[in-house]
């Protein structure tokens, strides 16, 4: 393996899972040394052997005891167990990238703070609807300061897997608190519909920003800069309204997935796997110039 090329290992086979094997495979500096899943009969493990990958079942632990040292490791299970998978890899020497809403490492969103993602072992991406708003509400509050920041996502039931279920608290908080964060807002408040409509709607996040100021050609200015920033690493994310009155902003964003192993409406999982993936090069491209400078 080329010295810049990163093994990565994917804990968990679910379609974000499947979705990280095959873009850490199209990747010019990622290799997937591992996929590792709960049982040797899941459905993902066996979709990730037929892929040709190397697959193991039995957990962090099996990754663990693979033999095999890994640059990367994609955290793709549940808010739940990922507590337990950074005590356990803390020391190995990998980064850990959290795909869950698990609120642990350094938040990042590639387009707001992804310069500083080589500088962490533990990274966490927030969720899809921070993936999705954050870089258009960041923008707007780097000129204007909100007062109230309001987030509602919607996503297609098909596309919302059962660990994705079961953390709907703790994707809630971690959103609303990352958005805290990347805008100084004095209140957020986050929710997330999980809809059932056929055929299944595109992933859709309606964000309201009330800052004293705002107007309608600045603040356009402010989303159409974020809008190009994300579909340099989301190709289907489109804002489809931004519209000012009286200090209020309501602007709507949808994304589309555009490759092959996710449905196109499943642009929930397309917006986070892209931002991990992002985060990962970020590592190689780091150690690339360390290298370069050694020679």
């Amino acid at each position: 393996m080329p010295p810049n090329v990163l093994n990565t290992a994917v804990l968990g086979t679910g379609p974000l899972g499947l979705d990280l094997i095959e873009r850490i495979r199209n990747s010019p500096y990622l290799d997937c040394g591992l996929v590792v899943g709960r049982t040797h009969t899941s459905r993902g493990l066996i979709q990730a052997a037929e892929l040709g990958c190397t697959t193991t079942a039995g957990g962090v632990d099996a990754l663990l005891d693979s033999d095999q040292n890994f640059a990367i490791v994609f955290d793709a299970t549940n808010a739940f167990d990922h507590p337990a998978h950074w005590a356990k890899l803390a020391d190995s020497g990998a980064t850990l990238i959290d795909l869950t809403p698990s609120s642990s490492g350094t938040l990042i969103v590639p387009t707001v703070n992804g310069d500083q993602a080589a500088s962490h072992r533990h990274i966490g991406l927030v969720s899809c609807g921070g993936q999705a708003s954050i870089p258009v509400l960041h923008s707007i509050a780097g000129r204007y300061r909100p007062a109230y920041v309001e987030m509602v996502a919607t996503a297609a039931s098909v596309s919302v897997g059962r660990a994705s279920r079961l953390n709907l608290d703790e994707y809630i908080e971690t959103t609303r608190g990352a958005i805290h964060q990347f805008t100084q807002a004095d209140n957020a408040k986050t929710m997330l519909n999980i809809s059932a409509a056929a055929p299944p709607p595109p992933f859709r996040v309606a964000m309201t920003v009330v800052a004293d100021g705002a107007e309608q050609g600045p603040v356009r200015e402010l989303v159409d800069s974020a809008e190009a920033d994300m579909q340099a690493i989301v190709p289907g994310y489109r804002v489809t309204s931004c519209t000012v009155t009286d200090g209020t902003v309501r602007v709507i964003v949808e994304v589309t997935a555009t490759r092959s192993r996710i449905p196109v409406h499943a642009g929930n999982l397309e917006v986070i796997s892209a931002a991990a993936i992002y985060a990962s090069e970020q590592h190689a491209l780091s150690q690339d110039t360390e290298l370069k400078e050694h020679v």
